[in-house]
């Protein structure tokens, strides 16, 4: 999606992902350049599974220069709905996000210590719901800090703005559309390779995965660095997963925001963007639905 304002300089040029469309991601020597520019909203997103409130702390002790702290829990889901991370009223978040400072006008960047699947959660709902200009930092904080950047514990004071959002969240399914076309798309479960076999839960009620599903673990897409892999290597993982262009993809995982780390990547490789089961793992295994064990997809149920 274009910037609704043009680059004032080649160091703030976006890079095209394949397919022609800007990529998703920036680098640390691109958000350095760009420290301190009026129109830039770094957001801190980390968060820990089951330890709410540390990602806040985490924050506290260090962020980068300029940026604020939104929560998974919080800020990026509802109270309530299908799955532990239902997507809230798209108004309600656009209030949220102007209220935090962020809006049309401005260049965010996203960025979290997980190899980057909060800040794609992030990325996600803002395009979605019509912001301009989103990008996820490659790396995260572990490659500022990397780099020689410095962290600070000073807390910004952006000015509220407005943010008018879409109509809606477009680009998902829910359980119930998902099982009446089990079989007719690709289901791609982004968790880990055991809890996708079933072998553990650590917290949803039941153990395996949707019937028909193929595990791509996210991390996966990512290189020792905690990067990206190239575009190339990540093309041949997702032909080799069955993504090929033609095939309708569907994205899932615990509770629908690592499953969007697979969004990101195919958007980086030219890929059409896949459709985010939102409710996710915590949605299906709490309904009681068919669940399939092992290493293999399994049948439509």
């Amino acid at each position: 999606m274009a910037a609704s304002f043009p680059p004032t300089d080649a160091r703030r040029a976006a890079a095209v992902a394949a397919g022609g469309r800007p990529s998703p991601l920036i680098d640390v020597a691109q958000l350095r350049d760009a420290i301190g520019d009026a129109d830039l909203r770094i957001v801190d997103v980390r968060w820990y599974l089951g330890r709410h409130g540390e990602g806040r702390a985490a924050y506290d002790r260090g962020h980068l220069p300029g940026a604020i702290h939104l929560d998974l829990d919080d800020d990026l889901s509802a109270p309530d709905g299908p799955g532990r991370h239902p997507l809230p009223d798209p108004a309600g978040f656009a209030r949220r996000m102007g209220q935090a400072g962020i809006g049309p006008g401005h260049r965010v960047v996203a960025y979290d210590d997980a190899g980057g699947w909060v800040g794609a959660r992030l990325w996600w709902m803002l395009e979605r719901l019509g912001h301009p200009w989103v990008r996820v930092l490659d790396g995260g904080i572990g490659a500022w800090t990397a780099a020689g950047g410095q962290l600070v514990t000073e807390v910004p004071a952006w000015p509220e703005a407005r943010f008018e959002p879409a109509s809606g969240w477009s680009g998902t399914i829910d359980r119930d559309e998902l099982r009446r076309r089990l079989g007719s798309l690709l289901l791609l479960d982004a968790r880990a390779g055991a809890r996708y076999r079933g072998e553990v839960e650590p917290i949803d009620p039941a153990a395996g995965h949707i019937p028909t599903a193929v595990s791509a673990p996210y991390e996966e897409n990512l290189g020792p660095d905690g990067r990206f892999l190239s575009p190339e290597v990540l093309a041949a993982r997702f032909h080799a997963l069955g993504a090929d262009g033609d095939a309708e993809v569907v994205t899932y995982c615990g509770s629908g925001t690592s499953a969007l780390h697979h969004a990101l990547a195919m958007r980086l490789i030219g890929l059409p963007d896949p459709i985010l089961y939102v409710g996710s793992w915590s949605d299906w295994s709490t309904a009681g639905y068919p669940v399939a064990t092992g290493p293999e997809p399994g049948d439509p149920a």
